[in-house]
């Protein structure tokens, strides 16, 4: 007699590889980076260190594994991994801080960018996956607008402070690029650039300003 067994945990398994991998991945690249956003702290000079610790510059770590790791599979697989590399991310960065420094001291940011992890991962991480995998223009362009609105938001930080001149026209320089250069057609650049400008502010708003006033 034969008996005939279930195939739901080999599709399980399949999942899970399908799953796994990618977001070992991202995750295993948020904590290199991570390590190496701390010790750019160290290298960079002057005011330009603090591009090194920028949201917008971890969000787009999140928009790529979205982008590049995710291109076959659902829109939740790109959450799970933006979350990934934005966890990976700060566990490298505070990490390296404790053992491989002179210490990370308070917790009190360690837990603030891990919290911030849960927002600034999954949000970029299926902005990227709209971008590169999105069936119409409507995701297309949301995606990217979110990526070019990152740099915005940091942008108007940075325009706050005379120190911060030159990052604050960088960021902006790159507010304008992303939309030009990564955009589809002539069509997309001019939507993305337009919902890029109601995104900059917006996540001013919603992200900037509470980090600063937990800074203070």
């Amino acid at each position: 007699m034969t008996i005939t067994m279930p195939s739901r945990p080999v599709g399980l398994r399949h999942r899970l590889r399908a799953w796994g991998g990618p977001t070992a991945v991202a995750s295993g690249a948020g904590l290199l980076l991570g390590v190496l956003t701390n010790l750019a702290q160290g290298w960079l000079p002057g005011a330009w260190q603090q591009i090194a610790n920028s949201g917008a510059v971890r969000s787009a770590v999140a928009f790529a594994a979205g982008a590049l790791l995710y291109r076959q599979g659902p829109v939740s697989q790109a959450v799970v991994g933006g979350l990934g590399a934005e966890v990976g991310l700060a566990v490298g960065c505070y990490g390296y801080a404790e053992f491989g420094r002179d210490g990370a001291g308070d917790l009190f940011f360690p837990l603030v960018w891990l919290g911030m992890a849960g927002v600034a991962g999954p949000l970029p991480g299926v902005a990227g996956h709209w971008w590169r995998r999105g069936p119409d223009t409507r995701r297309h362009v949301t995606g990217l607008a979110v990526l070019a609105g990152l740099f915005g938001m940091e942008g108007l930080a940075y325009a706050w402070n005379p120190h911060y001149a030159t990052q604050a026209w960088a960021c902006l320089a790159l507010f304008v690029l992303i939309p030009l250069l990564m955009a589809r057609t002539h069509e997309e650049r001019a939507f993305t650039l337009g919902a890029a400008v109601v995104c900059a502010p917006l996540a001013h708003l919603l992200i900037e300003l509470p980090l600063r006033t937990m800074s203070a």
